[in-house]
């Protein structure tokens, strides 16, 4: 019986890929399409994948797959070829190579079958993620942007948008996906008739939410084809001006790519410019929050003198304190942490 995940503590699996001397490409990719057993699917996946020491992390469902890795840099062509061959809908799929990447950010596979790639909250059975908005390249995009009927619409959380985004993007304040649907629809419902344009960091939410746009009455929808990692890259290629500025925050180790050299977040303890994202060292906390460097020293990398404590603690203490402790959705949101800041002061 082939083993089918991974069976090695991650700080070995870690150890491992840090000494890896072969350069690694980090690359998303997604697609809406019919899977009618996504176990069966991913099992398949799973072995060609790990045969070629692919790591990351891939999401499949009914709906389609979705997902982040990283892949050494001889084995490029042949993961290109176990995905497209993976399924007739696959095949020519978009790969978007990361900007700004060293390729160490997972050291495990991991794959894992959902009820939905990218959980929308959406129980309407009439609603068809496949049929979405209008496609823009990099030169559509900056085009269609500098048009005063045209509407940016940044399509990831909040705390992404604070440290990067396009120019003159409106901001969907949330902490989920599924906040943000019904939430876009409401702050634009006044603008069913403008070019509403959406984006997000791969493209596989915005392409989704153009779909739901279309869904709920509005008429010219677009996205930005392959999210921000896409454009930069045809921008970049192309010689064309860059609309985005800042940081594109990602879901790995780096937690942001630099897109430009505009730094327009702000410590969330002292509040001196910066878009260093960093979790709490203590890890019965890990809050996810922006941080510089003074603070990083005078708080030990954490986010209250509470936890600063805590991790001083013995062992045996900071596991007691850990149990039961849920971390999913320990972000920083400006409206309901703002006393992070005094914390950092006590």
């Amino acid at each position: 019986m082939p083993v089918l995940h991974n069976r090695i503590s991650n700080e070995v699996l870690r150890t491992r890929m840090l000494h890896e001397t072969e350069p690694r490409v980090t690359i998303s990719f997604y697609k809406y399409f019919r899977i009618e057993n996504p176990q069966q699917f991913r099992d398949d996946l799973y072995l060609k994948f790990d045969s070629i020491q692919v790591f990351g992390r891939v999401y499949i469902a009914q709906e389609g797959i979705n997902g982040q890795i990283s892949v050494p840099a001889s084995n490029k062509e042949a993961f290109k070829e176990m995905l497209y061959a993976a399924d007739p809908a696959l095949n020519g799929i978009r790969l978007n190579v990361a900007v700004d990447d060293d390729g160490k950010s997972f050291w495990v596979l991991r794959m894992k079958v959902r009820n939905k790639v990218v959980a929308d909250g959406i129980d309407d059975p009439s609603f068809d993620p496949s049929k979405t908005g209008k496609y823009l390249k990099a030169q559509e995009y900056n085009e269609i942007a500098e048009k005063e009927d045209t509407l940016i619409v940044d399509m990831r959380n909040h705390y992404e948008y604070e440290v990067g985004h396009f120019e003159n993007a409106i901001e969907i304040p949330s902490d989920t996906f599924r906040e943000q649907l019904p939430m876009a629809v409401e702050m634009l419902k006044e603008h069913k008739h403008k070019n509403i344009v959406m984006y997000c960091t791969g493209g596989i939410r915005c392409e989704k939410a153009s779909a739901y746009m279309l869904h709920n009455g509005f008429e010219n929808v677009y996205h930005v084809e392959g999210g921000i990692i896409e454009y930069v890259r045809k921008a970049r290629q192309e010689n064309l001006p860059v609309k985005f500025v800042g940081k594109n925050f990602v879901f790995d180790e780096r937690l942001g790519e630099r897109i430009s050299n505009d730094v327009i977040a702000h410590c969330h303890q002292c509040g001196t410019p910066c878009d260093t994202h960093t979790n709490c060292k203590n890890e019965g906390c890990h809050l996810l929050f922006i941080q510089c460097e003074k603070c990083a020293a005078k708080m030990e990398g954490c986010c209250s003198q509470s936890c600063k404590e805590a991790t001083h603690l013995p062992e045996e203490f900071r596991k007691k304190l850990r149990q039961g402790t849920e971390r999913g959705q320990m972000i920083f949101n400006k409206a309901k942490n703002n006393h992070l800041r005094q914390k950092a002061q006590a």
